[in-house]
């Protein structure tokens, strides 16, 4: 079974944390992964690239000479494709780039990006991502003092919105906050480190492992906190 270290913010390794084998210790699928991937990027293409046609050119409704004894080919038009200003034959018209993907295959590619960063020790657990106030001088002190990260692109997933996070690190070019819902294949492979509490983790096992629900997984974390806090009152 995959396991990986738990830090605390001062980057002390504080405890183990054993990992789900279904979502962080699968071999990964290439073949699997290419298809998310460009599916992913090609769905973010608009399709509004056009051109117009002969019949859609302004102009161009009189016949320019007449048909015979001028030496020249007989014309209808000046907007035929044979002329400046004239229309487009065969250009771009507006169309969906739009390719689907099947629900296995993404959630397939998402667990083996994780089990690859696990794999390169690429994932980075903490115990909890809280700050005080937003800061971007705290921000950039706790990924300094993060295993291997320093000046490496990072990406952070919260299991909740925390507006001091998301502050604190808007203005450092090498880090992006996103909530765990919004998890793909594109950001995971865009950045060399995955930074996440150990909600994030137990949200991405019950989603990605047990088969729950976005919704589903967060109502449970929510349980799950109310739970201990009851018990430790």
């Amino acid at each position: 079974m995959p396991s990986t270290t738990v830090y605390n913010l001062a980057g002390e390794a504080i405890e183990q944390l054993e990992l789900s084998e279904q979502v962080f210790g699968v071999t990964p699928n290439m073949a699997v992964l290419h298809q998310v991937v460009t599916a992913q990027l090609v769905n973010r293409r608009q399709g509004n690239a056009s051109t117009k046609t002969r019949s859609e050119v302004a102009g161009g409704n009189k016949k320019p000479y007449r048909q015979k004894g001028t030496g020249r080919a007989r014309q209808g038009s000046t907007r035929s494709p044979q002329f400046r200003h004239g229309g487009t034959v065969f250009g771009p018209r507006p169309h969906t780039y739009h390719h689907d993907v099947p629900k296995k295959m993404r959630r397939l590619a998402i667990r083996s990006v994780l089990s690859d960063k696990v794999a390169n020790e690429s994932l980075i657990v903490l115990k909890d991502l809280v700050l005080d106030t937003p800061r971007t001088k705290d921000m950039l002190t706790i990924l300094s003092k993060l295993p291997n990260s320093a000046g490496k692109k990072v990406l952070m997933m919260l299991p909740q919105r925390d507006e001091n996070v998301v502050l604190s690190a808007r203005n450092i070019p090498t880090a992006k906050v996103q909530h765990v819902s919004s998890i793909n294949v594109v950001e995971l492979l865009k950045h060399d480190y995955v930074v996440m509490p150990v909600k994030t983790v137990r949200w991405i096992e019950m989603v990605f492992g047990e088969g729950l629900s976005a919704e589903e997984a967060t109502l449970k974390l929510a349980d799950e906190a109310a739970t201990s806090a009851g018990s430790e009152a």
